[in-house]
């Protein structure tokens, strides 16, 4: 994460985050919030009817790490809640592989 925005491992920029440890994908769809841990979590049942929101301009590529250390061990989660990354990584997606982009006509 470079605030605002949540890049790969690849260094491909996936989405954004406001003010409010709110997550989005690049297109404005809500996703997620960001915990207090390294996770991006979610309600299980959401409606998803949060209004889109205008995402920033496109940061550009950066040069990831060639190593990362080992994420933390995180504590059990709730049947309610999920780990957005673990269970719906394609909500997250890069610009050239989103499928819930519109087609171009």
């Amino acid at each position: 994460m470079k605030y605002p925005y949540l890049f790969n491992i690849s260094g491909e920029w996936i989405g954004f985050i406001n003010e409010n440890k709110e997550v989005y994908s690049l297109l404005g769809n809500y996703v997620g919030y960001l915990a207090d841990g390294p996770r991006i979590l979610r309600k299980r049942v959401y409606s998803f009817d949060k209004p889109r929101v205008e995402p920033p301009p496109p940061p550009g590529r950066i040069l990831a790490p060639a190593t990362v250390p080992l994420a933390p061990m995180m504590s059990e989660l709730t049947y309610s809640i999920i780990d957005l990354l673990e269970e719906e990584p394609e909500r997250l997606a890069t610009a050239d592989a989103d499928e819930l982009r519109e087609d171009m006509d």
